[in-house]
């Protein structure tokens, strides 16, 4: 299991989050606060091994909860989850190594992939040795080192992550998720979920085909 703590000011929306996260395995909500005092003392209480931060928090800004934690020995990953669209809180925040930036508001299929990255690579990084420069290089990019079979986050298949892979691979230009289902013999639903972990992973790029109307559609292509 992966323990997160939310933290956010507004106690409906931190309900909500923590719904979400409860809805991605291996992922489990162990608690939540409200402020960046409550922060650093759950930080304290619960040992999460990562914590989604709001960073307008009533007593201090969140960035600021951060060092509180690193100077306590804390080692927890950070996931910013806020309102702020200031260029200088997302530079702040990568100079503080946070592993991801999401701006409110978001539906649950913003956060799910990258939580399953998140998890992907953590369990990646765990289960490999760094045997060479190319791996270091690899950690310094965020990138999944190599291991002796896939990982992939619970409830994903290697059969069915193959399957779409191939079908990706297999043609020139890009696929939406329902191309790629019709394709592959699979659900829609289930299409879209691969697709976008293999996007999170850096194995697909992603562009937008815009229509007269609507959303635009996402379109996947596999990177070579």
């Amino acid at each position: 299991m992966i323990d997160v703590l939310v933290v956010d000011d507004d106690f409906m929306v931190a309900k909500v989050h923590r719904a979400f996260v409860d809805r991605v395995e291996p992922f489990r909500v162990v608690g939540t606060a409200n402020t960046g005092e409550q922060a650093v003392t759950a930080v304290g209480e619960l040992r999460p091994d990562l914590v989604l931060l709001d960073l307008y928090l009533p007593d201090m800004f969140g960035l600021d909860v951060i060092p509180r934690l690193r100077t306590a020995g804390h080692d927890c990953d950070v996931m910013v989850i806020t309102a702020a669209r200031e260029a200088a809180a997302v530079h702040r925040s990568v100079r503080q190594g946070v592993v991801n930036y999401l701006l409110k508001p978001f539906e649950f299929e913003d956060l799910r992939p990258r939580l399953e990255r998140y998890a992907a690579q953590r369990s990646s990084l765990l289960a490999s040795v760094v045997r060479d420069q190319t791996d270091v290089d690899r950690v310094l990019a965020g990138t999944a080192l190599p291991t002796s079979s896939p990982v992939l986050p619970k409830g994903m298949s290697v059969e069915t992550a193959g399957l779409v892979e191939r079908t990706l691979r297999g043609i020139d230009g890009s696929l939406s998720a329902a191309e790629c289902a019709a394709r592959a013999g699979i659900s829609r639903v289930s299409a879209r979920r691969y697709l976008e972990h293999f996007q999170c992973t850096g194995h697909a790029e992603v562009s937008l085909r815009y229509g007269a109307a609507g959303r635009p559609e996402r379109r996947y292509s596999w990177r070579s």
